[in-house]
This record gives structure tokens, sequence and C-alpha cells, in this order.
């Protein structure tokens, strides 16, 4: 009995040839394709990376203190450590005279020395009275005509953050004679701004340089917040013009603001 072996290898073949067909449709499943888009998107985010990368580190190369000398490091972590000092001893007089106010005993005595010396405090911080104590003259000279407006109130803000209590500003009479002109006392109200004719205008009056501050507060820690890498003698230098700050233990802040009334305020019953 013969049997007929050609339709079996038929078959195989054709199964054969089925398979490799799907062989590479199979492949190219598997295998991702890049597209256009992907590309685009691979290269944006390289960019951006490598953006952020310069940033970085160009905010940690310029910054004014990467170049700072050591003893200059120390010098600011000292001016830190003096004013966390003086915080801490503002809270700790605030916490006793909140004790001795709500004492039963000496209650109205504690309270009538706490209102004049707030009253003395206020005073003094709204230029209505005089003061008196040590501290320093900061005289800022102006060859050239470059310091502006800018650079007198950062000064301000560097006295203010060294924790001074009363501060004026005055110039010449005429620019460059030793002459000195009119104060401005330095309230929390008071402006600077560029003159017209040259010139800074603190609260409307027209100063020149030389710039004189005088200033009531601790001398040593003043001058140590003012000439700290990036603080004020460096920026005046940089304008190239001079910083010269002398110490003295009798200062006198004399000028005084008018009080005017208030246009809408009443004291409250």
């Amino acid at each position: 009995m013969s049997t007929d072996p050609g339709p079996t290898t038929q078959s195989a073949a054709g199964a054969q040839a089925s398979q490799g067909a799907e062989g590479p449709r199979l492949g190219r499943l598997l295998t991702p394709r890049l597209r256009r888009v992907d590309l685009a998107v691979a290269v944006l985010l390289g960019v951006l990376g490598f953006a952020a990368v310069v940033q970085v580190r160009s905010t940690q190369e310029d910054g004014p203190l990467a170049t700072a000398r050591q003893e200059d490091l120390v010098q600011i972590l000292d001016e830190l450590a003096n004013r966390n000092d003086r915080l801490r001893a503002e809270v700790s007089a605030l916490e006793q005279t909140r004790a001795d106010l709500s004492s039963g005993t000496g209650a109205t005595e504690a309270a009538l020395v706490e209102t004049r010396r707030r009253s003395q405090l206020l005073g003094v911080l709204a230029g209505t009275v005089a003061a008196r104590g040590p501290g320093l003259r900061l005289t800022i000279s102006d060859p050239d005509g470059t310091i502006t407006a800018d650079v007198l109130l950062g000064a301000l803000e560097e006295l203010r953050a060294a924790g001074v209590e009363a501060v004026q500003i005055q110039g010449p009479v005429t620019a460059g004679e030793p002459d000195v002109g009119p104060a401005v006392r330095v309230v929390a109200s008071t402006s600077f701004l560029d003159a017209a004719q040259g010139g800074v205008e603190v609260d409307g009056v027209v100063l020149r340089p030389p710039y004189r501050f005088t200033v009531v507060g601790e001398p040593a820690t003043v001058e140590t917040a003012l000439g700290i890498p990036g603080g004020v003698v460096d920026v005046v230098e940089g304008r190239r013009g001079r910083a010269a700050v002398v110490r003295d233990e009798d200062i006198l802040v004399d000028a005084l603001r008018p009080l005017t009334p208030p246009r809408y305020a009443r004291p409250a019953p």
C-alpha cells in the first residue's frame, strides 16, 4: 500500500514560508521607531539641563561671598552673631516688661515707666526729639558725580540693619566746600531721589557731596557692618568714591522733624 508524501511536503514548506514572513513583521513591531518629535524632545531636555547647570555654577561663582577672604567671612559671621545677640536681648527685655506689667505688685509704676520709655523711643524714631550717645560719622565723597540716590539709600538700609537708633544726613552748602548745610533727620518715611541739578534730594532738601551721615548706635558693630564685603564701603569705592568712617563716643543727632497733625486719623477712645 503506497502513501503520497506530496501534500505533506507542500504544507510544511508553506508553513515555513509563512513563519519567515511573520518574523520581520514581528521584529518591526518590537523595535521602537525614533520619531522626529522624540528627537526634538530629547534635544530640548538636553538644552534645558545644560542651562540649569550653567545657571547654578554662575550663581555659585559670582556670589559676593565666593571670592571673599577667610577673614572677611569671619567678619560677616561675627556681624550676624552680633545681630542675633541684639535680637535675643530685645526679646528678653520685652518678656521682662510683659512680666512686670502683668504682675499684681507695682504694675502701675511699671506701666508708667514703660510709657515714658516708649514715648521717648517713639520720639527718637519719629525724629521729634534729639538723640545723643556713642556712634560714628560716615562721610561719602563723590569726586566724579557717580554716587546716586540708590547708594545713599543702601547705606541707610545697612545702618538700620546694624541697629542704629538715630540718623541725620547733610551736605555742604556748596559742593566741595567744608561748610555744612542743613541736616535732614532720617525717619521711616524718608525718601531719596536723584536731583535734576545734581546731588541727591532727601525729603525735598537737595544735598550735595560729600554726604555726611551722623549716626547714634554701637560704633564697633556699625563700622563692621559698613566694611563687610559687598557693603557700603565696597559699593562707594566701586563708584570711584570714598567712604570714611570716624567713631565717636558722643554723637549728637539734633535735626528735628516738624510734627504735623494727621489729616484723617483721630485718637481712639
